[in-house]
């Protein structure tokens, strides 16, 4: 492929037809308002993956300022807003269908800054209408959609191109000779090919940005960019002054705020489903400088929130699925965890298999994690300890061919137990995320692995 035309066309046609499909079709409908709400809940409700992600989103404060719960979308449509569902639809669509494909660093870390900037924009955006909010959101996530899809797909361009950036070669000539064009020109390409709006349009465009909006999310994506080394220095400052510009402000007000809005940006990226993103958004620029194999900060008011209700639910009739499900739900989003299983014994009680699966990359799973209780076989060092522990994977740790982190990546992992044996397991891990697992995660772990053990306990006294 030697031309921006045929790299659209592969992308589009060949790599992601489905996603450009349905984001053109969540686009035609902001234009035509008539078709409006029950269409958008139609488009949605059609994905099982993105209906529960936009419900997620729609009770984050970052989207529903009032904390009313909503648990159905045409009821989110109708109290945050038709373009606040459908921003939230674009970026649930996105994430999901790049990571879905790859999860290879360089996808990553694009994710993390677009998705900082755009969060940015948003919480910059000088107070206009709910549409202008969201379009300078979807804006900046979208600004480099080229890039973004074209780390998502297994090329040889891609190995290739990953190895050049990794001997320190600048980015633009590396593109050229790998791709023989540039990101930016891929990105106008699908963005045409797309139909993603004239909004976008503008501000891919080369030279000066024809609004204000534009020129906002230009700036917010070349800051999120720049922050990865820190909120000092001469760039930072130049960017500083062109967002005061965009805004009204001054750079010195713009830079604490943009400190208040990158630990938003990491409870957007947690609330998406991909907490491994957040150990590539900036810290305070005295983080240490490894600070990218940190673990995410955890959501402490959503694990007390998880907690209070795993407690209700003990206390009314202990229900093993319901408890079990309110648990998994903890280690995903209260801790940060991206894939959690709880694995029960089979009928033979001589393996355990998956019983219940969250977080993204865990359809496999259903039908092949498989650990034996003898502790033989590639998965076998996963079988816990007396109690919740973090798993180290040795040198010489099997994996397994259905996945490529299993085994091999550091985990948190927890027993269940009746009668002293073991009956189940809770298996957590942050797949491409490159850190162990905190201390303070473990801790959290255990407290929501309780739960489900008093759970089993309960309902083995009530049947004693």
């Amino acid at each position: 492929m030697n031309s921006t035309q045929a790299w659209v066309t592969y992308l589009s046609k060949v790599e992601l037809p489905v996603l450009a499909n349905t984001l053109r079709r969540i686009d035609e409908l902001a234009d035509n308002r008539n078709s409006t709400v029950n269409e958008l809940a139609n488009v949605i409700l059609n994905d099982a993956q993105l209906t529960s992600q936009v419900l997620r989103l729609s009770n984050t404060v970052f989207y529903n300022q009032t904390r009313t719960q909503v648990s159905t979308v045409s009821r989110a449509i109708t109290l945050i807003g038709f373009d606040a569902v459908k921003s939230m639809a674009i970026s649930s669509l996105i994430v999901d269908s790049l990571l879905k494909r790859n999860d290879r660093p360089h996808l990553l870390r694009c994710l993390a800054r677009a998705i900082h900037a755009a969060v940015q924009a948003r919480c910059l955006m000088p107070k206009r209408n709910e549409t202008a909010l969201e379009e300078v959101f979807i804006g900046a996530l979208l600004m480099n959609i080229g890039e973004l899809a074209f780390w998502s797909c297994e090329t040889e361009q891609a190995t290739e191109l990953e190895q050049r950036l990794r001997l320190d070669e600048p980015p633009a000539e590396a593109q050229k000779t790998v791709l023989h064009t540039t990101f930016p020109e891929i990105t106008r390409g699908l963005v045409e090919a797309w139909s993603l709006g004239p909004f976008i349009r503008d501000v891919v465009a080369p030279g000066q940005a024809n609004s204000p909006a534009a020129s906002l999310v230009r700036h917010s994506v070349e800051m999120a960019r720049l922050s990865e080394k820190g909120w000092r220095g001469a760039e930072m400052d130049k960017i500083l002054e062109s967002l005061a510009k965009d805004t009204g402000e001054t750079p010195a007000v713009i830079r604490d705020q943009l400190k208040v809005n990158a630990s938003e940006a990491t409870r957007v990226a947690v609330s998406l489903g991909i907490p491994q993103v957040t150990a590539l958004m900036p810290g305070n620029e005295d983080s240490p400088a490894d600070s990218a194999a940190r673990a995410p900060d955890m959501d402490a008011e959503l694990q007390l929130h998880i907690l209070r209700d795993l407690t209700h639910s003990l206390a009314e009739r202990p229900d093993i699925n319901e408890v079990c499900q309110l648990v998994i739900e903890g280690i995903h989003r209260a801790i940060g965890m991206q894939r959690v299983a709880l694995l029960m014994s089979d009928r033979t009680g001589n393996t355990l298999t998956p019983r219940k699966l969250g977080g993204r990359g865990t359809d496999e799973w259903r039908d092949k994690f498989i650990i034996r209780k003898d502790g033989t076989g590639p998965l076998g060092s996963l079988l816990p300890h007396a109690s919740c522990s973090i798993y180290q994977p040795g040198k010489a740790s099997e994996g397994v061919d259905y996945d490529r982190w299993l085994g091999r990546v550091p985990a948190l992992i927890g027993p269940l137990k009746a009668n002293g044996r073991l009956v189940g397991l809770f298996y957590a891990d942050n797949a491409a995320g490159d850190y162990v697992p905190s201390e303070q995660q473990l801790r959290a772990f255990g407290h929501f692995i309780q739960n489900a053990q008093l759970c089993l306990t309960l309902i083995a006294s009530h049947q004693g």
